[in-house]
């Protein structure tokens, strides 16, 4: 090595390049919420998105192979955000009472998937069957939030507070009636509180989680 400094790198209007391309990405991730999240992803071509986000078809591809990696990247930030927003839940609730828990980790949840109902439109509709790769995404997905499900419920009946049993299947039926309750709300034009929905989800679980299951008495 000569032991020369590297050349700096040049800078326009005071920002460098990386900066400047950061920006582009983040043009291109609020494009795709807005055209994904409203008029559809079939609806949206990689001419559209580079239009809602004043940059390049050359640009977009700095950054993305194409529509699905730009979806699959919403979907990843959605699903991440919703994941720590739940841990942090989980763990300051840690000392309440099971209907306490379970209130504010669905109340996590709930905030931010139906923060804005283009991220609901996008992650419970949009993504479902638009490539083998994707789906393999959604479902890796499915089963990390199952796993925290079956740990919540496990902890719960070691507690003595819910019915010990295997929870597997009804945490992907959780899955679903979170994920389409929210829909639901989006669907509706949000006329329904959250409020009601934290509600309605937290005794669905409380149902589920307390109430002997039936196969075992028939054992």
């Amino acid at each position: 090595m000569s032991g020369r400094n590297p050349a700096p790198r040049r800078s326009y209007g005071g920002r460098t390049a990386e900066e400047r391309r950061a920006e582009r990405r983040e043009r291109l991730l609020g494009a795709g919420l807005e055209l994904f999240g409203t008029q559809g992803y079939a609806a949206t071509s990689i001419e559209r998105l580079c239009s809602a986000a004043s940059v390049s078809t050359r640009n977009f591809y700095e950054e993305f192979s194409g529509r699905e990696e730009l979806l699959a990247a919403l979907h990843l930030e959605l699903n991440e955000r919703a994941h720590a927003a739940l841990s942090e839940a989980v763990a300051e609730a840690a000392p309440e009472d099971l209907p306490t828990r379970v209130e504010r980790i669905v109340s996590a949840y709930v905030r931010v998937t139906a923060s804005d109902p283009r991220w609901a439109r996008i992650s419970f509709v949009e993504v479902i069957g638009v490539s083998p790769e994707l789906e393999a995404l959604r479902l890796e997905w499915r089963e990390r939030w199952a796993d925290m499900i079956v740990a919540l419920a496990d902890d719960a009946a070691a507690r003595g507070e819910a019915v010990a049993r295997d929870y597997r299947l009804t945490a992907i039926s959780i899955i679903g009636a979170v994920n389409n309750l929210v829909h639901h709300w989006s669907a509706r034009g949000q006329d329904i509180p959250l409020d009601a929905i934290t509600a309605e989800l937290t005794h669905l679980i409380l149902a589920v989680t307390t109430t002997p299951d039936r196969r075992d008495a028939a054992r």
